[in-house]
This record gives structure tokens, C-alpha cells and sequence, in this order.
């Protein structure tokens, strides 16, 4: 399903503040389960560095391209690490290493599009997924979408933050789309990548002040390449697919229609054959995101263009001091 618009509204009566308030019991069980949970778990120390990635929204903020950065930059330096997700929209629990067999089915498609810059394990269980990444010889873990799990014990969390829509009403869910109280959020975060739709954009002052206390790293999706030449016809099953339309438009695409989907939509045969006949009429292309194609049938892919993009930061410097201690630690075992 996708997301309610309201949780992205603060004020006036489009924000739904009737809704808002009658949700508001449930999110307050929701918020206390949340906390419980944590206080009562004891993580796993796994031994080696840990980088969580995560986010305190519901939906996509632009996790899987942090990630891919880090692994490849961990890697480049030595560092033998490795992905550790549950593999959300898969059917295999694990743990479990992906591998070239396995298909968005099984594993979702977050972990394929990560697998191809590094070692990556799906486990629903995450102290279970980082014992079997150790034993394989992993020097790091990269938790991805992992900020609300207590079971491993992280060395630098990084909070992944929509420029855009920011915490969105900031209720929590069912009222809003935080998945916990945002100052619980903040309190565990060590800095938050800002991700921003272009470099131009000015963030909300509103959202500048939620992050007053807080290192912030701007950055934003830049393509590897430019977008295919010719009428597009756009479609994504992404958190927020305007995203990647509005995305398209900058770089000068021309898209004659876009069709958004919900987050993770398992596409079927008849839903791709209807895109191409509505792509047909307009003599266009169709145009999704890597995310999207690999969640494509099989059959389908080779006839659908794909934007591949990779995460800027505006001030890598600080990430870098960031990673120092972690890259040090790994490599002194």
C-alpha cells in the first residue's frame, strides 16, 4: 500500500488532524512496544565494526545507494565488508549469502542490487545473519535499514533523512510515518545523511531545526549515466516514485506518462504487457529504476531501460572522519 498523504502534511485540514488525533492512542502503543523492545534486548557484540544505515521513516529515504557507497568505499580500502539486511519482500529467512541463483522472490531486491559490489547475508534475524558474516571472515558489517533493531551492537549509526518530505507530520505510525518518536530516533543517531532531490534544493527551515543538534551530511542521487534519448514512459514501485520522475525531467528526459506503484510492487506478466501496450501507443520507451527491474519478470527485463544512479555528499570529508575509527578497528584484527 502506499502511504497516506496526510503523513506528509504538518498543518491545515489536508494534514487530516481529526484522523491524526484518533490514531494517536495506537501510535502511542506502537512508540512503547518499540521502546520495550530495545530496553529489553541485549545486542550482540558480533566483534567487528558495525555501520548501521537506517532511517526513522516509514518508506524509501534512499538507504540502498548509502550503503552501496559504503561497501564499495570500505572495500576499495581493504576492508572485507559485508551487508547484513533481513531482505525485506523475500521469502528465505536465512541466514542466508545472496548469490547470483537467487531472485527478488527470495531474497527481495534491495539485496541483489547491493550483492553486486560485495558480499551480502539475508537474515530475518540479525545477531544470527552477523555470526554467520564473522565466521565467513567479514571485517565489518554494513546493517542496512536497521536504526529501530536492538540485536547487534553498532559502532556508527547514520540516519538516512528525505530532504523533501523530512519526518513528515511527525507523528508516529499509524499517524504519521515515523516508525518511532523522532527525538528517540536522533538520540541513537551518531549523523544524518540529507538526502536532497538536486544539489540546488534548500531545505525547510523547519526540518533544519529538527536537525539543529545533529551532524548533517547533504547529498543527493546523481546518474551514472545520462537518460536514453527519445519519449519515456516512466513507472517505479519505489517509496516516493515521483522521485524518480521529477528525477528524469531534470535531466531533460521527456516522458510522455508516469505510472507510480506501492513500495516493493511484485510486478506480474499482464501488468507488464499492459505497461507496453500504453508505451506503444505513445511510441515510447519504457523507463523504470534498477530497484524495480530486478523485481521485473525475467522475460521482461531486457526490454526495459533502467536510470542507474550512485550518492553524492556534499561534504565527504566528514563522512570520512566518520568511517576513520571503523576503518582502523577493522583492519587492526
Amino acid at each position: 500500500m502506499r502511504p497516506p498523504e496526510f503523513w506528509n502534511i504538518r498543518d491545515g485540514r489536508e494534514g487530516a488532524p481529526v484522523i491524526r488525533t484518533l490514531l494517536r492512542p495506537v501510535s502511542a502503543i506502537y512508540a512503547w512496544a518499540g521502546r520495550r523492545r530495545r530496553k529489553r534486548t541485549e545486542p550482540l557484540d558480533p566483534g567487528i565494526p558495525v555501520i548501521c544505515v537506517g532511517n526513522a521513516t516509514v518508506g524509501g529515504t534512499g538507504k540502498t545507494p548509502v550503503a552501496i557507497y559504503l561497501l564499495r568505499s570500505l572495500r576499495r580500502l581493504g576492508v572485507n565488508a559485508h551487508v547484513l539486511t533481513r531482505g525485506y519482500g523475500g521469502q528465505i529467512k536465512g541466514p542466508v549469502p545472496v548469490n547470483p541463483r537467487h531472485t527478488s522472490e527470495d531474497v527481495g531486491d534491495e539485496p541483489l542490487l547491493l550483492a553486486r559490489s560485495g558480499p551480502v547475508w539475508v537474515s530475518a534475524a540479525r545477531d544470527e545473519g552477523a555470526k554467520a558474516a564473522v565466521s565467513e571472515g567479514a571485517d565489518a558489517l554494513i546493517m542496512d535499514d536497521g536504526h529501530q533493531n536492538p540485536q547487534i551492537r553498532k559502532t556508527l549509526s547514520l540516519l538516512v533523512v528525505d530532504g523533501e518530505v523530512g519526518f513528515g507530520n511527525g507523528c508516529v505510525v499509524p499517524a504519521g510515518p515515523l516508525r518511532e518518536p523522532l527525538a528517540d530516533a536522533l538520540e541513537r543517531t551518531d549523523a544524518v545523511i540529507l538526502m536532497k532531490p538536486s544539489p540546488e534544493f534548500d531545505i525547510d527551515p523547519h526540518l533544519a531545526g529538527q536537525l539543529a543538534d545533529q551532524i548533517v551530511i547533504p547529498a543527493f542521487l546523481a546518474p551514472r549515466s545520462k537518460p536514453p534519448g527519445g519519449r519515456l514512459y516512466a513507472f517505479a514501485g519505489i517509496g516516493r516514485p515521483q522521485k524518480f520522475f521529477d528525477q528524469l525531467r531534470r535531466l531533460g528526459a521527456d516522458i510522455v506518462e508516469q505510472i507510480p506503484f506501492a513500495d516493493h510492487h511484485k510486478f506480474t506478466d499482464a501488468e507488464i504487457e499492459s505497461l507496453f501496450a500504453r508505451a506503444a501507443d505513445y511510441d515510447a520507451a519504457l523507463i523504470t529504476t534498477e530497484k524495480d527491474h530486478v523485481r521485473l519478470p525475467s522475460g521482461y527485463r531486457r526490454g526495459i531501460q533502467t536510470l542507474p544512479v550512485e550518492v553524492r555528499f556534499e561534504d565527504e570529508l566528514t563522512l570520512r572522519r566518520l568511517l576513520h575509527p571503523v576503518i582502523e578497528k577493522a583492519t587492526s584484527r
